[in-house]
Protein backbone atom coordinates (compact mmCIF):
# COMPACT_ATOMS: atom_id res chain seq x y z
CA UNK A 1 0.00 0.00 0.00
CA UNK A 2 0.86 3.30 -0.86
CA UNK A 3 2.47 5.43 1.84
CA UNK A 4 0.70 9.21 1.09
CA UNK A 5 2.95 10.56 3.85
CA UNK A 6 6.33 9.67 1.86
CA UNK A 7 4.45 10.55 -1.12
CA UNK A 8 3.83 14.31 0.60
CA UNK A 9 7.00 14.88 1.23
CA UNK A 10 8.60 13.93 -2.07
CA UNK A 11 6.72 16.10 -3.73
CA UNK A 12 7.61 19.25 -1.04
CA UNK A 13 10.92 18.52 -1.79
CA UNK A 14 10.63 18.47 -5.75
CA UNK A 15 8.72 21.32 -5.54
CA UNK A 16 11.20 23.21 -3.97
CA UNK A 17 13.64 21.41 -6.80
CA UNK A 18 11.60 23.29 -9.28
CA UNK A 19 11.57 26.86 -7.63
CA UNK A 20 15.54 26.73 -7.51
CA UNK A 21 16.40 25.22 -10.04
CA UNK A 22 14.45 27.98 -12.03
CA UNK A 23 15.38 30.74 -10.34
CA UNK A 24 19.42 30.08 -10.44
CA UNK A 25 18.73 30.10 -14.26
CA UNK A 26 16.70 32.70 -14.60
CA UNK A 27 14.21 31.09 -16.58
CA UNK A 28 11.90 28.01 -17.12
CA UNK A 29 8.60 27.68 -16.45
CA UNK A 30 7.50 26.69 -12.55
CA UNK A 31 3.84 26.99 -13.01
CA UNK A 32 2.99 23.95 -15.37
CA UNK A 33 6.02 22.58 -13.24
CA UNK A 34 4.41 22.98 -9.85
CA UNK A 35 0.49 21.69 -10.98
CA UNK A 36 1.66 18.50 -12.24
CA UNK A 37 4.55 17.75 -9.60
CA UNK A 38 2.07 15.47 -7.54
CA UNK A 39 1.16 13.32 -10.38
CA UNK A 40 4.99 12.62 -11.54
CA UNK A 41 6.06 11.93 -8.29
CA UNK A 42 3.24 9.28 -7.36
CA UNK A 43 3.95 7.99 -11.02
CA UNK A 44 7.69 7.32 -10.69
CA UNK A 45 7.45 6.48 -7.07
CA UNK A 46 4.62 3.96 -6.78
CA UNK A 47 3.19 3.51 -10.51
CA UNK A 48 5.51 2.78 -13.30
CA UNK A 49 7.69 -0.22 -13.32
CA UNK A 50 11.05 1.02 -14.24
CA UNK A 51 14.52 0.75 -13.27
CA UNK A 52 17.18 3.64 -13.31
CA UNK A 53 19.96 1.37 -13.29
CA UNK A 54 19.07 -0.92 -16.47
CA UNK A 55 16.95 1.97 -18.43
CA UNK A 56 17.79 1.91 -21.90
CA UNK A 57 16.11 4.26 -24.64
CA UNK A 58 14.52 1.79 -26.50
CA UNK A 59 12.43 0.91 -23.83
CA UNK A 60 12.42 -2.53 -23.65
CA UNK A 61 11.39 -4.57 -20.07
CA UNK A 62 10.10 -1.25 -18.83
CA UNK A 63 7.34 0.98 -19.01
CA UNK A 64 8.48 4.56 -20.30
CA UNK A 65 7.28 8.01 -20.01
CA UNK A 66 7.46 10.68 -22.57
CA UNK A 67 6.65 14.53 -21.19
CA UNK A 68 5.04 15.94 -24.45
CA UNK A 69 4.56 19.35 -22.79
CA UNK A 70 8.39 19.77 -22.75
CA UNK A 71 8.73 23.19 -20.80
CA UNK A 72 7.61 21.61 -17.59
CA UNK A 73 11.57 19.69 -17.69
CA UNK A 74 12.04 21.26 -14.07
CA UNK A 75 9.44 18.77 -12.28
CA UNK A 76 10.72 15.82 -14.59
CA UNK A 77 14.56 16.41 -14.02
CA UNK A 78 13.58 16.45 -9.73
CA UNK A 79 11.73 13.61 -10.51
CA UNK A 80 14.48 11.65 -12.36
CA UNK A 81 16.78 12.78 -10.17
CA UNK A 82 15.04 12.26 -6.87
CA UNK A 83 14.31 8.06 -8.77
CA UNK A 84 17.89 7.83 -9.51
CA UNK A 85 18.77 8.67 -12.84
CA UNK A 86 21.44 11.04 -12.45
CA UNK A 87 22.77 12.96 -9.54
CA UNK A 88 20.58 14.89 -7.37
CA UNK A 89 23.43 17.83 -7.71
CA UNK A 90 23.42 17.66 -11.56
CA UNK A 91 19.69 20.00 -10.76
CA UNK A 92 22.18 22.97 -10.51
CA UNK A 93 23.23 22.63 -13.82
CA UNK A 94 19.97 23.57 -15.22
CA UNK A 95 19.52 25.87 -18.76
CA UNK A 96 23.30 26.34 -18.50
CA UNK A 97 25.32 26.45 -21.66
CA UNK A 98 26.03 22.94 -22.53
CA UNK A 99 24.14 20.78 -19.25
CA UNK A 100 22.76 17.79 -20.06
CA UNK A 101 19.25 19.54 -18.38
CA UNK A 102 18.17 21.55 -21.15
CA UNK A 103 14.94 24.07 -21.20
CA UNK A 104 13.16 21.54 -22.70
CA UNK A 105 14.24 17.96 -22.37
CA UNK A 106 16.98 16.83 -25.25
CA UNK A 107 18.51 13.17 -26.10
CA UNK A 108 21.92 14.95 -27.51
CA UNK A 109 23.55 14.25 -24.32
CA UNK A 110 22.28 10.39 -23.69
CA UNK A 111 20.44 12.06 -19.96
CA UNK A 112 19.23 8.93 -18.08
CA UNK A 113 15.47 8.62 -18.38
CA UNK A 114 14.43 10.89 -21.15
CA UNK A 115 13.53 8.83 -24.37
CA UNK A 116 12.76 11.78 -26.58
CA UNK A 117 13.84 15.55 -27.09
CA UNK A 118 10.06 17.79 -26.64
CA UNK A 119 9.75 21.15 -27.13
CA UNK A 120 7.87 21.58 -29.94
CA UNK A 121 3.75 20.90 -28.05
CA UNK A 122 1.77 18.21 -29.15
CA UNK A 123 4.24 15.90 -30.50
CA UNK A 124 4.53 13.27 -27.33
CA UNK A 125 0.96 11.81 -27.71
CA UNK A 126 2.31 10.45 -31.05
CA UNK A 127 5.50 9.23 -30.19
CA UNK A 128 4.18 7.27 -26.87
CA UNK A 129 1.36 5.91 -29.46
CA UNK A 130 4.26 4.48 -31.64
CA UNK A 131 6.23 3.19 -28.42
CA UNK A 132 3.02 1.80 -27.10
CA UNK A 133 2.38 -0.31 -30.50
CA UNK A 134 5.97 -1.03 -30.95
CA UNK A 135 5.82 -2.98 -27.50
CA UNK A 136 2.72 -4.77 -28.72
CA UNK A 137 4.40 -6.10 -31.64
CA UNK A 138 7.26 -6.73 -29.34
CA UNK A 139 4.84 -8.98 -26.93
CA UNK A 140 5.97 -6.42 -24.33
CA UNK A 141 3.33 -5.97 -21.90
CA UNK A 142 4.65 -2.71 -19.67
CA UNK A 143 2.92 0.61 -20.12
CA UNK A 144 3.71 3.44 -21.89
CA UNK A 145 2.71 6.78 -19.58
CA UNK A 146 2.25 10.38 -21.69
CA UNK A 147 1.58 13.69 -20.11
CA UNK A 148 0.39 16.42 -22.07
CA UNK A 149 -0.76 19.63 -20.93
CA UNK A 150 -4.88 21.01 -21.69
CA UNK A 151 -3.38 24.19 -23.42
CA UNK A 152 -0.75 21.61 -25.29
CA UNK A 153 -3.77 20.03 -26.17
CA UNK A 154 -5.01 22.85 -28.60
CA UNK A 155 -2.27 21.23 -30.78
CA UNK A 156 -3.98 19.32 -33.98
CA UNK A 157 -1.22 16.47 -33.86
CA UNK A 158 -2.81 15.42 -30.05
CA UNK A 159 -5.85 14.52 -31.86
CA UNK A 160 -4.66 13.01 -34.81
CA UNK A 161 -2.40 10.45 -31.81
CA UNK A 162 -5.67 10.30 -30.26
CA UNK A 163 -7.55 8.73 -33.54
CA UNK A 164 -4.77 6.51 -34.14
CA UNK A 165 -4.44 4.73 -30.45
CA UNK A 166 -7.75 3.10 -30.19
CA UNK A 167 -7.45 2.42 -34.09
CA UNK A 168 -4.64 0.41 -33.07
CA UNK A 169 -6.13 -1.13 -29.78
CA UNK A 170 -3.34 0.65 -27.82
CA UNK A 171 -4.56 -0.92 -24.28
CA UNK A 172 -1.09 -0.32 -22.92
CA UNK A 173 -1.35 3.64 -23.39
CA UNK A 174 -2.06 5.48 -20.27
CA UNK A 175 -2.04 9.28 -21.16
CA UNK A 176 -2.56 12.05 -18.31
CA UNK A 177 -3.76 15.76 -19.00
CA UNK A 178 -2.20 18.00 -16.23
CA UNK A 179 -5.67 20.03 -16.75
CA UNK A 180 -5.24 23.38 -14.71
CA UNK A 181 -7.30 25.72 -17.30
CA UNK A 182 -4.22 28.08 -17.71
CA UNK A 183 -1.94 28.28 -20.54
CA UNK A 184 0.86 31.16 -21.67
CA UNK A 185 -1.65 33.53 -22.89
CA UNK A 186 -4.16 33.34 -20.21
CA UNK A 187 -6.95 30.97 -19.10
CA UNK A 188 -7.68 28.20 -21.74
CA UNK A 189 -11.11 29.29 -22.11
CA UNK A 190 -10.05 32.85 -22.87
CA UNK A 191 -7.96 30.98 -26.14
CA UNK A 192 -9.76 28.62 -28.03
CA UNK A 193 -12.44 27.09 -25.57
CA UNK A 194 -11.65 23.25 -25.49
CA UNK A 195 -14.71 22.59 -23.18
CA UNK A 196 -15.19 19.24 -21.84
CA UNK A 197 -12.17 17.49 -22.67
CA UNK A 198 -13.62 14.34 -21.09
CA UNK A 199 -16.51 14.40 -23.81
CA UNK A 200 -14.09 14.85 -26.36
CA UNK A 201 -11.65 11.77 -25.52
CA UNK A 202 -14.48 9.45 -24.63
CA UNK A 203 -15.98 10.70 -28.42
CA UNK A 204 -12.36 9.88 -29.60
CA UNK A 205 -12.90 6.41 -28.38
CA UNK A 206 -10.31 6.40 -25.38
CA UNK A 207 -11.28 5.30 -21.81
CA UNK A 208 -11.48 8.43 -19.97
CA UNK A 209 -11.28 8.72 -15.74
CA UNK A 210 -11.10 12.45 -14.19
CA UNK A 211 -8.99 12.64 -10.86
CA UNK A 212 -7.96 15.33 -8.43
CA UNK A 213 -4.43 15.89 -9.27
CA UNK A 214 -3.43 16.86 -6.04
CA UNK A 215 -4.91 14.13 -4.03
CA UNK A 216 -2.51 11.34 -3.93
CA UNK A 217 -5.05 8.69 -3.24
CA UNK A 218 -7.33 9.68 -5.88
CA UNK A 219 -4.02 9.65 -8.13
CA UNK A 220 -3.03 6.38 -7.30
CA UNK A 221 -6.70 5.23 -7.59
CA UNK A 222 -6.74 6.80 -11.48
CA UNK A 223 -3.49 4.95 -12.00
CA UNK A 224 -5.10 1.53 -11.12
CA UNK A 225 -8.27 1.84 -13.01
CA UNK A 226 -6.04 3.07 -15.92
CA UNK A 227 -3.93 -0.36 -15.37
CA UNK A 228 -6.80 -2.11 -15.09
CA UNK A 229 -8.21 -0.81 -18.25
CA UNK A 230 -5.77 -3.25 -20.00
CA UNK A 231 -7.38 -5.68 -22.18
CA UNK A 232 -10.29 -3.64 -23.15
CA UNK A 233 -8.82 -2.65 -26.34
CA UNK A 234 -9.06 1.38 -25.77
CA UNK A 235 -5.88 3.58 -24.42
CA UNK A 236 -6.33 5.51 -21.38
CA UNK A 237 -6.97 9.06 -20.49
CA UNK A 238 -6.29 10.52 -17.44
CA UNK A 239 -7.83 14.27 -16.64
CA UNK A 240 -6.10 15.03 -13.79
CA UNK A 241 -7.90 18.58 -12.02
CA UNK A 242 -4.77 20.75 -10.64
CA UNK A 243 -3.99 24.13 -10.35
CA UNK A 244 -1.22 26.24 -11.76
CA UNK A 245 1.24 27.29 -9.71
CA UNK A 246 0.16 24.73 -6.49
CA UNK A 247 1.86 25.04 -3.62
CA UNK A 248 3.62 28.43 -3.72
CA UNK A 249 0.40 31.17 -2.86
CA UNK A 250 1.19 33.58 -4.91
CA UNK A 251 1.77 31.57 -7.88
CA UNK A 252 -1.38 29.71 -7.76
CA UNK A 253 -3.97 29.76 -9.53
CA UNK A 254 -2.50 32.06 -12.47
CA UNK A 255 -1.24 32.07 -15.79
CA UNK A 256 1.55 34.46 -14.89
CA UNK A 257 3.71 32.14 -13.79
CA UNK A 258 3.47 30.02 -16.59
CA UNK A 259 7.06 30.76 -18.38
CA UNK A 260 8.74 33.30 -15.68
CA UNK A 261 11.11 32.65 -13.08
CA UNK A 262 10.78 34.41 -9.13
CA UNK A 263 13.57 36.45 -8.39
CA UNK A 264 16.03 35.46 -5.18
CA UNK A 265 13.30 37.50 -3.06
CA UNK A 266 10.41 35.67 -4.20
CA UNK A 267 12.00 32.29 -4.39
CA UNK A 268 13.05 32.34 -0.72
CA UNK A 269 9.24 33.79 0.02
CA UNK A 270 8.03 30.70 -2.09
CA UNK A 271 10.37 28.19 -0.03
CA UNK A 272 9.32 28.95 3.01
CA UNK A 273 6.04 27.48 2.28
CA UNK A 274 7.11 23.97 1.31
CA UNK A 275 9.22 21.57 3.90
CA UNK A 276 12.78 20.14 2.92
CA UNK A 277 11.97 16.72 3.41
CA UNK A 278 14.80 15.13 1.24
CA UNK A 279 17.67 17.43 1.28
CA UNK A 280 18.09 20.64 -0.97
CA UNK A 281 20.88 19.84 -3.83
Amino acid sequence: MANIDHLTKISSQVRRDILRMVTAAASGHPGGSLSSTDILTALFTEVMDHDPKTWTRDAKGQDAFILSAGHLSPVYYSVLARSGYFPIQDLASFRQYGSKLQGHPSTEHRLNGIFQPSGSLGQGLSVGAGIALSKKMDGDDHCVYVLCGDGESEEGQIWEAAMFAPHHSLDNLIAMTDWNGQQIDGPISTITGIENLSEKWSAFGWNVIVAEGHDFESILQAFDLAKAAKGSGKPTMILFRTEMGHGVDFMAGTNEWHGKAPSKELCEKALAQLEETLGDY
